[in-house]
């Protein structure tokens, strides 16, 4: 076998596709400064008015793939990793470079503890219904 068909089987599996590291992917980064927000049902929106994700250099093929899925419909955290088949904590480092440009944003759902008590809205049903 020859050296470039050593290096080709080394780097290239026909089943999977060529191989990039995770990290490759982030530039090395594990995290970012954004990620304590993005859980994994944080759900990402594409910016309304955000320029063409294709004109800015600095963003990846894996960073457009996130902008269009979200331009379609939000999809939380888990969604684009399961759609885009890489690890959470790579979606969210891309995510967080996103939000910096400023090309997608980050809701969150309101957490159950703050979720108002059953009790309280069958109480508010029922006065509702004795009027």
């Amino acid at each position: 076998m020859s050296a470039d068909g050593q290096a080709r089987s080394h780097w290239f599996d026909d089943d999977a596709g060529p191989v990039v590291r995770p990290y490759a992917m982030t530039r090395g980064r594990t995290s970012h400064a954004a990620q304590h927000r993005l859980d994994l049902i944080a759900v990402v929106v594409t910016e309304r008015l955000a320029d063409d994700p294709e004109e800015d250099p600095t963003l990846s093929p894996e960073h457009m793939d996130i902008v269009d899925l979200c331009r379609e419909t939000p999809q939380s955290v888990a969604e684009l990793a399961s759609e885009l088949d890489l690890p959470i904590g790579v979606v969210r480092v891309l995510i967080g470079d996103l939000v910096d440009s400023e090309f997608v944003h980050v809701t969150r759902p309101v957490p159950p503890a703050e979720l108002p008590d059953e009790s309280i809205l069958r109480d508010v049903i029922n006065g509702l219904r004795a009027l």
